[in-house]
């Protein structure tokens, strides 16, 4: 008897259950390889993870996935295209027609060389080392521009990469986007810049001793959503957010005993990564209905709670006396308003991730344009650093004065991830577009924040974004939530209605 739809739809999911074993496992691999790895068992892990890459990608292009994907195509269980089952057939064929023309060959290497590019990476930024990083990156440049042309694309070889982590998008729209935002960013830049007022940034490099930086975080994570039963904390070179399963979901920050900063918004946005993790339905792990819809969706979440909800009054309002505590030296004479007034500093600086609100983006921007100059050959790998002190000094008015706080800066490039750059800036976007649309549906959510009350902001992100998986893209999600298309003006107004208080701005 010929299999009912439904009996062949139960046996896609199960075989992509299973894939997602493997995926989870390989994910398991490289947190390990980036936070304990004994650095001679490198290229033994290189070994392992390639070798899973090739079982996964053999898996995502059976035959037999695409002949139940064609049976499927037209069923009764597409009729609507956001419902669970229209989603993940939806999803599982575009997967499915982007890794079957993908050679496994090309798949092993590219995981191959992520590897041991960030393992040189690693070494090279602590030496100041570009020159011993540059072959590896040139081999991995090779490697995209093969992986785009494999793929195909109508515009630009850019958009093939950039299609993975932001599906749909094309890179004539996120330049058209992130121009308007630099266009209205710089100006706003230019007025904090003239004003008279400057915080005491001082006060934030005196000395927070790490094991005290290290609670501290972890109970604000904790407090904001971040679930440790299902989750952990743990130190790294380069902060990143990890899920290995439905209850396994590793966040990772740095410390500097003498910059409060870094640790602790770190902390809180890779909590903001993880809770979305956490807030995926568990029953449909591993299959779009239960994974994250984008990079830039997922971006939004972290930026949201780093950002929107860290670094505003009424959250200090509720954790400066208990920061107080936790640094009685560093803290003891510290007024709350100059606290604020730290934390919320808008000045050009060397490091993307400890870069303000306001100039953060100008650094995205700069990255999202050099990578499209090596991947369309108009840059050569060995040019990249001058082109990086040039950008820097064109956009932020700085030069780096090496390459560990310049170009080697970011672990992105050597982990192969070209096209990933821009959903950060498209992440901020996205973020106060929501926070504007739940702060107008739940009202005063200030007021919560200052009473340390954060789980009705969890909810509604959880119901309204989280749960939605991939049932929508991230276009139509951002719509259908906000009743608007994607754009600058919730985080223009957020910033202007936060520096202008603090700068005296008009």
């Amino acid at each position: 008897m010929k299999p009912s739809h439904v009996q062949i739809f139960e046996s896609l999911c199960n075989h992509v259950r299973e894939t997602a074993l493997l995926t989870s496992s390989n994910a398991l691999l490289g947190w390990d390889e980036r936070t304990g790895l004994p650095s001679a068992a490198g290229p033994y892990r290189a070994d392992q993870m390639t070798y899973l890459s090739g079982l996964i990608h053999q898996r995502q292009t059976d035959p037999q996935l695409g002949e139940w994907l064609v049976s499927l195509a037209n069923s009764e269980l597409t009729g609507d295209p956001n419902s669970d089952s229209g989603a993940t057939i939806r999803q599982l064929k575009r997967t499915f027609d982007r890794k079957t023309k993908l050679p496994q060959r090309l798949v092993e290497e590219l995981t191959r060389t992520s590897i041991l590019g960030q393992q040189a990476w690693s070494v090279a930024r602590k030496e100041n080392d570009f020159a011993a990083f540059q072959p590896i990156l040139e081999q991995t440049i090779k490697l995209k521009r093969e992986e785009a042309a494999t793929i195909g694309y109508q515009d630009c070889a850019y958009d093939a990469l950039l299609d993975d982590y932001e599906p749909h998008e094309r890179t004539t729209d996120v330049t058209r986007v992130l121009n308007d935002l630099r266009e209205r960013l710089v100006p706003l830049v230019a007025e904090i810049s003239e004003s008279n007022r400057k915080p005491n940034i001082d006060l934030l490099r005196r000395s927070y001793p790490i094991a005290a930086q290290q609670s501290f975080g972890r109970a604000a994570a904790e407090m904001i959503g971040f679930q440790f039963d299902r989750g952990r904390l743990d130190e790294t070179d380069h902060p990143f957010c990890s899920g290995m399963g439905p209850d396994d979901c590793r966040i990772l920050t740095r410390y500097d005993e003498h910059f409060f900063s870094s640790a602790f918004f770190g902390t809180l946005h890779e909590a903001g990564h993880g809770i979305y993790e956490q807030g995926l339905r568990r029953d449909f792990f591993g299959l779009p209905p239960g994974e994250y819809v984008s990079l830039g969706i997922h971006e939004s979440q972290s930026r949201l709670w780093e950002n929107l909800v860290g670094r505003s009054k009424s959250f200090w309002k509720w954790m400066f006396p208990q920061a107080q505590k936790a640094f009685p030296a560093a803290l003891k004479d510290v007024q709350l308003d100059d606290f604020y007034f730290a934390i919320n500093d808008v000045r050009p600086s060397l490091i993307r991730v400890e870069a303000d609100e306001a100039t953060y983006n100008l650094h995205i921007i700069l990255r999202f344009e050099l990578e499209q100059a090596l991947i369309d050959d108009q840059l050569r790998v060995v040019d990249l650093p001058q082109a990086w002190q040039e950008k820097y000094q064109q956009y932020l008015g700085i030069t780096p004065p090496n390459d560990a706080d310049g170009v080697l800066q970011d672990i992105h490039w050597s982990a192969g991830l070209i096209g990933y750059f821009a959903t950060y800036s498209l992440g901020n976007l996205y973020a106060a577009q929501f926070f504007q649309q739940a702060d107008s549906e739940i009202g005063c959510l200030a007021e919560s924040f200052a009473q340390g009350e954060f789980h009705v902001l969890g909810e509604w992100l959880r119901d309204k974004i989280h749960q939605q998986g991939q049932c929508y893209t991230p276009a139509e999600l951002v719509e259908m939530i906000t009743g608007r298309k994607l754009q600058c003006d919730a985080l223009i107004q957020h910033l202007r209605d936060k520096v202008s208080p603090l700068y005296g701005l008009s």
